[in-house]
């Protein structure tokens, strides 16, 4: 699994995670279904920037996750302070990805890859993804290609 490029990251966010007594686990470290907890934090952060999750139910639809892949670089162990990034790899029509990683004392500890789609709430069938979001991620991405 590769990350992206650190200069092309579109809707980055980053968060500071704080390792709790309850996420490590007999060894020490942190238990990796911790890891499952912190993306679903990374994700409503990037909800709360860029895609409110109110306002999407609002509008009659809601994100839903298809999958994820976590590959474990290094252990993460309760003193270590940690950060999580995520950011939007690909909008299809469809389906979006997005990418994360998670860093430990600036080292490398976990990268994943989440994918999903946006569901009608009245019938919990996939719909497009939204024109504003597509729209914001597009922007983006341009505004990146102009420093090359």
């Amino acid at each position: 699994m590769l990350v992206n490029n650190k200069l092309h990251r579109p809707l980055e966010v980053v968060l500071e995670i704080p390792v709790k007594t309850y996420d490590i686990d007999f060894m020490g470290i942190v238990s990796n279904i911790v890891y499952i907890r912190w993306l679903e934090d990374l994700r409503l952060k990037f909800l709360d920037e860029h895609w409110q999750l109110n306002q999407q139910i609002e509008q009659g639809y809601a994100p839903v996750l298809a999958g994820t892949e976590i590959e474990y670089k290094r252990p993460i162990k309760i003193i270590d302070q940690v950060i999580g990034r995520l950011w939007v790899s690909n909008l299809g029509r469809l389906k979006w990805t997005v990418q994360a990683e998670i860093l430990s004392n600036d080292e490398l500890a976990a990268v994943a890859t989440q994918k999903g789609t946006f569901v009608s709430l009245q019938n919990n069938r996939p719909i497009a993804i939204p024109e504003e979001l597509q729209k914001k991620y597009l922007e983006h991405q341009k505004d990146n290609f102009k420093d090359y």
